[in-house]
C-alpha cells in the first residue's frame, strides 16, 4: 500500500447509529423530499433525485462541494432487534488527486537554453 492509497481510505467517511424506529419509517425520511428537505436541504444536493436506489435498503446521492466538486452520500438501511434500523452513512468525499494543486511547470525538469 502506498501514501496515496492511504489518502484515498481517509477520503471515506462512515457514520452507524441504531435508531428507535421501523426500517419502512427510515426509508420514508430518506426516500420522500418533503421529508429528507427537514435535515438534508435541497441546496446542499447536487441533484435531489438518487444516482442509485435500492429500495427499502439504499439511496445515494451527489453532494454539492465547495472546495472539491461534488462527492457521494449514501444511506443505507437494516433491520435490527425489535423493530429497530441500523442507518450507516458513507460520505465519498472528492479523490484526493483532485484536492492537490497542480505543479506549475507541469512537474517537467527545468529547460535551459544556450544563447
Amino acid at each position: 500500500m502506498t501514501p496515496e492509497d492511504d489518502l484515498d481510505e481517509a477520503a471515506e467517511l462512515v457514520f452507524e447509529v441504531d435508531l428507535d424506529a421501523p426500517p419502512e419509517k427510515v426509508w420514508r425520511a430518506l426516500s420522500i423530499d418533503a421529508f429528507r428537505e427537514r435535515w438534508l436541504p435541497g441546496e446542499d444536493l447536487a441533484d435531489p433525485e438518487p444516482v442509485a436506489s435500492v429500495p427499502g435498503e439504499e439511496l445515494r446521492f451527489r453532494m454539492r462541494e465547495d472546495a472539491a466538486g461534488d462527492s457521494l452520500v449514501t444511506f443505507q438501511i437494516r433491520a435490527i432487534g425489535e423493530g429497530g434500523t441500523r442507518l450507516r452513512i458513507v460520505h465519498s468525499l472528492a479523490p484526493v488527486q483532485s484536492l492537490a494543486p497542480h505543479a506549475a511547470n507541469a512537474n517537467r525538469p527545468p529547460l535551459m537554453r544556450a544563447a
